[in-house]
């Protein structure tokens, strides 16, 4: 099993339920408000430890009750947290509203904004070849390219989830084994609205691309191979740590050593299960779960 180094952003959750959208100065009211631990790299270190995974996770809190409880959430799923610092700074928070099973966040950096290419340097020292990188953009971007960059030095394998897509630069492209986008981000990566057109411009430009597409489960292309891979139909109740369930699920089983087309349909399962249940990190299930719904549909 090899380790699996995140670099990347963790926020508190504050999440509220509602019928609709609040339209521009508009005060509506909405129901079952609740916070959680969240942020995209924190997900995404949960899901590899939750899946099997040996997650080493790097970030920036603040000193703050939040900050105690973002840390001990960690702690308590078995990430290794040695290199999330405490910074003077308030802990990031994202500002969720959930709407029929979907969302729209908000976030605000805090903390987040504190990581830089010292940490992740420093972080990444005890990485070796054949090791994971896995990163997504809620952070400085070049602590970002840096990470990358050092990540191919070591030989490491690396994973980018372009999320969210305004913090994107093409010059991480050239140190990127996966990248994995949704759909919507495939479109703002390539500068193009049509699918097919923006999927032609990215896959030749990684080893992999794997494009995420909610409930119609996801398009691998690999070598001028392009397959669509369905994943398990479930209702949805929130749909916050879809994409990050899918991320580190995937980084998980690449680790273990599973060949690429089980660990993404490993990650679509645990994807649509993480959908079934309110809230981030608490949605996303163990891998034990995950093979036994896979085992029941087959």
């Amino acid at each position: 099993m090899k380790k699996v180094f995140i670099v990347g952003s963790i926020n508190m959750d504050l999440v509220i339920a509602s019928d609709r959208l609040p339209l521009m100065g508009e005060t509506i009211h909405g129901r079952d408000f609740f916070t959680n631990p969240g942020g995209k790299g924190a997900n995404q270190a949960v899901a590899v430890q939750k899946s099997g995974g040996d997650a080493r996770f790097c970030a920036c809190v603040g000193n703050d009750d939040f900050g105690d409880i973002l840390i001990g959430g960690l702690k308590a799923c078995g990430v290794d947290t040695r290199f999330v610092t405490r910074e003077d700074a308030p802990s990031g928070v994202a500002v969720i509203t959930v709407v029929d099973g979907d969302n729209c966040i908000v976030l605000g950096a805090g903390a987040n904004a504190h990581m830089d290419i010292s940490k992740a340097e420093q972080c990444l020292r005890e990485a070796e070849a054949g090791d994971i990188l896995l990163v997504q953009l809620e952070i400085d971007s070049d602590a970002v390219l840096f990470a990358l960059r050092r990540a191919k030095e070591k030989g490491m394998t690396t994973i980018l989830n372009p999320a969210p897509a305004k913090g994107f630069r093409a010059e991480f492209l050239p140190y990127v084994d996966y990248l994995v986008p949704n759909e919507t981000e495939t479109a703002e990566l390539s500068g193009r609205e049509n699918f097919e057109e923006a999927v032609d411009a990215l896959c030749g430009k990684v080893k992999t691309l794997i494009v995420t597409l909610g409930g119609q489960g996801c398009l691998y292309c690999k070598s001028g191979e392009r397959i669509r891979i369905p994943c398990p139909k479930v209702r949805a109740v929130d749909t916050t740590a879809a994409g990050d369930t899918f991320c580190g699920a995937l980084a998980a089983r690449l680790s273990a050593g599973e060949d690429e087309r089980a660990a993404v349909s490993y990650a679509l399962a645990a994807a649509s299960l993480a959908v079934t249940k309110q809230g981030a990190q608490q949605s996303i299930p163990f891998e034990r779960k995950v093979r036994e719904f896979l085992e029941k549909r087959l």
